[in-house]
């Protein structure tokens, strides 16, 4: 039998090992677009003494400015602050929201993970803005060729490049962050010729991958954090065992790191709102940093609960969507739900002004809070709300409203749904939701640190 295009054996491009160099072949072509770096008027250089460094990063850093191949070791990083503050235009080109990216993945049951090789160094800098790269060093000053890590705009300017590549593909059969691709498909194959698609895509525009960090014809398949399959979507393990080793906050700003990386899965989380209060009541203004039991309580809680997230289903918008509603003194809970299968939470606190809304209001908010929450599955798509509030049934046709709900009704009006009452004693998940309603990560490869001039 003859080897399939894209070989499922070994996992690898068979017909594109061009795409899968052992490392960077010169510089990269001449595109459309180059990376600019445009300075506010009259910025003058600034030279910095380099850091100090350890005897192995000194040996590492000569290795690499001697433009030794990657190994996949250390990763140079240049502090570039003092540049990126005199940069006159902040490139604000989107990065997709993640959970948008993977709503593009229903039925699909095949996963390929494709990561370039030193993506960013496949991107040229403007001939005019390279000495604006440059960086002093142990052994003198180098400037960059390509773009580099650390620069404000590159992230985004990358993003873009990417799109512009798989721009036909996008929302199909591929998701693009920043340097990571995935391919997803129904079925074997569907999948081989989106493979030989993408590949060839790379191959045209002499993108190159790195074939070690590459995964191909998945069942299941880790991507940003999360682990995807085709029973849904569930938080990687390997990417939360940090937070089992967190120790308790000491400051307001190690709460916010921690509540932040809560907040990336809070989509699996029910109650989160409510859970994490008294920890987000320590990070507002004037408030007196005081850990009590009650944070303890919590901070154990969201560890726990991060750890052992259920799999959320993938939603399809050929079919209606099932939201449910609850509001209490303390907050608002919603469900998203399809098939009878979770999609999402989502809860809130309530604002200072909103605890004293009367019982009426505060279920209609809830359900405007789910309606904005989830708009961009429930535009245009059939709805049924269920609350346990029965006499939202007939808020269409109530003959007296205040110009609060008049607010909402217009909003309300424009999708197409149908509310439905919904004993409290039934709707026990909205209604647990509503009741219990800047430490940055980096790799763990070590970095080699040198100030910018």
């Amino acid at each position: 039998m003859p080897r399939s295009p894209v070989d499922q054996e070994n996992t690898g491009g068979f017909d594109f090992p061009d795409v899968f160099p052992e490392e960077l072949p010169g510089l990269p072509p001449d595109r459309n677009v180059e990376f600019a770096i445009e300075l506010v008027p009259g910025t003058a250089f600034v030279s910095k003494r380099p850091y100090r460094m350890a005897h192995d990063e000194l040996k590492e850093l000569k290795t690499q400015a001697a433009g030794a191949k990657d190994q996949g070791g250390k990763r140079l990083c240049v502090d570039y602050r003092p540049l990126n503050a005199v940069i006159l235009v902040k490139n604000k080109y989107p990065l997709p929201h993640i959970d948008i990216l993977f709503d593009r993945l229903g039925g699909a049951t095949v996963f390929s993970k494709i990561d370039l090789r030193s993506g960013y160094h496949q991107i040229k800098v403007r001939e005019e803005d390279i000495p604006k790269t440059a960086f002093s060093t142990r052994y003198g000053l180098y400037e960059y060729l390509v773009m580099s890590f650390g620069l404000t705009n590159a992230p985004a300017f990358f993003m873009y490049l990417m799109n512009s590549v798989f721009m036909n593909e996008l929302d199909k059969f591929v998701v693009v962050f920043i340097d990571d691709i995935l391919v997803y498909s129904k079925n074997e194959k569907e999948h081989e010729e989106h493979l030989r698609i993408v590949l060839s895509r790379l191959r045209e525009h002499k993108l190159y991958a790195k074939f070690s960090k590459c995964a191909f014809w998945l069942k299941e398949v880790a991507f940003l954090g999360h682990i995807l399959s085709a029973k849904g979507v569930a938080v990687d393990p390997s990417k939360v065992e940090d937070v089992l080793n967190w120790k308790q906050p000491q400051t307001v700003t190690e709460i916010r790191s921690f509540l932040g990386l809560a907040g990336y899965y809070r989509r699996f989380i029910k109650d989160f709102s409510k859970i994490a209060k008294p920890m987000t009541a320590l990070t507002q203004k004037n408030a007196k940093f005081a850990w009590s039991p009650k944070c303890e309580e919590a901070f154990g809680t969201l560890k726990k609960l991060l750890t052992s997230a259920p799999v959320l289903a993938q939603p399809d918008i050929t079919k209606p969507f099932d939201v449910y509603c609850d509001a209490s003194g303390s907050g608002l809970g919603c469900v998203l739900m399809q098939e009878g299968r979770v999609i999402a939470y989502a809860s809130c606190q309530l604002r200072k002004h909103e605890v004293n809304y009367p019982t009426h209001d505060l279920e209609l908010l809830a359900v405007v809070y789910a309606l904005k929450k989830w708009r961009h599955y429930l535009l245009g798509n059939t709805c049924h709300i269920y609350t346990d509030h029965k006499s939202l049934k007939y808020i269409f046709t109530q003959p007296e409203l205040n110009m609060r709900q008049r607010r909402w009704l217009e909003l309300i009006k424009d999708y197409d749904l149908e509310v439905h009452y919904h004993p409290g004693k039934a709707n026990v998940v909205a209604d647990a939701l509503s009741r219990k309603a800047h430490c940055n990560f980096i790799e763990a490869r070590p970095t080699v640190r040198v100030l910018s001039l």
